[in-house]
């Protein structure tokens, strides 16, 4: 099996839980995108759903499948959201935001009843942490930020370089952030969230429900303790 193959069967078994009438999130990067195509065969076939994007790329393909798409400024809540992921452990701790979408992600995630992250094998880790860090920053207070996330420990770079700078779809930067040893994601997290002019980051330690990984073809799936 390829990692494409595997991307496609996490895909595929999280898709098939969506229900007729549901209001679905749709993530962001490569194995979301296969998500996104298997709902558009599902709605072909007469599934009945509502979908939020976020990103503006997953937004145009969902359309293209002809996927009923919603603004999410007008949408309180959703039933379920399905994304990728750059890094899972068994705690069901995530780094996301390879694909510079971690804020919209994060607050579809938020808004949904339960959140579903699909992966290859290649993605499920001991612990979290080799994976780099994003965090979307304001663009008036990048160095500003920079300073203070070196403080913390990380090395850090401007997604893109100076000359082209990586923008997210809400015109902001990112700074991608690698931490020696990143033994405390919870305190790291309250950190992140406590410097000015930080808008998002990559990790996401509450708000995944299950995980849904395919590996060499089989499918194994991580939920949460009720």
């Amino acid at each position: 099996m390829t990692t494409d193959e595997d991307k496609r069967g996490a895909a595929n078994a999280a898709v098939d839980e969506i229900a007729d009438g549901m209001l679905v999130g749709l993530g962001t990067g490569s194995t979301a995108a296969f998500a996104i195509d298997r709902l558009g065969e599902r709605v072909r076939a007469g599934l009945r759903v509502r979908a939020v994007a976020t990103s503006l790329r997953s937004a145009e393909q969902a359309r293209a499948l002809g996927i009923e798409m919603l603004n999410f400024a007008d949408v309180a809540a959703t039933d379920l959201a399905i994304d990728g992921t750059d890094e899972i452990d068994a705690r069901l701790y995530a780094i996301k935001g390879a694909g510079g979408a971690m804020l919209r992600e994060k607050i579809v995630a938020e808004s949904a009843a339960r959140m579903i992250v699909i992966a290859d094998g290649s993605k499920r880790v001991a612990a979290i942490g080799a994976a780099k860090l994003p965090v979307e920053v304001l663009p008036f207070a990048r160095s500003f930020v920079a300073g203070r996330l070196t403080d913390l420990g990380a090395t850090v770079a401007l997604r893109g370089g100076d000359a082209t700078p990586f923008r997210t779809d809400q015109d902001n930067l990112v700074l991608d952030c690698h931490f020696a040893a990143l033994d405390d994601p919870l305190a790291l997290d309250a950190a992140l969230a406590a410097i000015p002019g930080v808008l998002a980051h990559g990790l996401f330690l509450r708000e995944i429900d299950s995980a849904i990984i395919c590996k060499q073809g089989q499918v194994t799936r991580i939920d949460r303790p009720v």
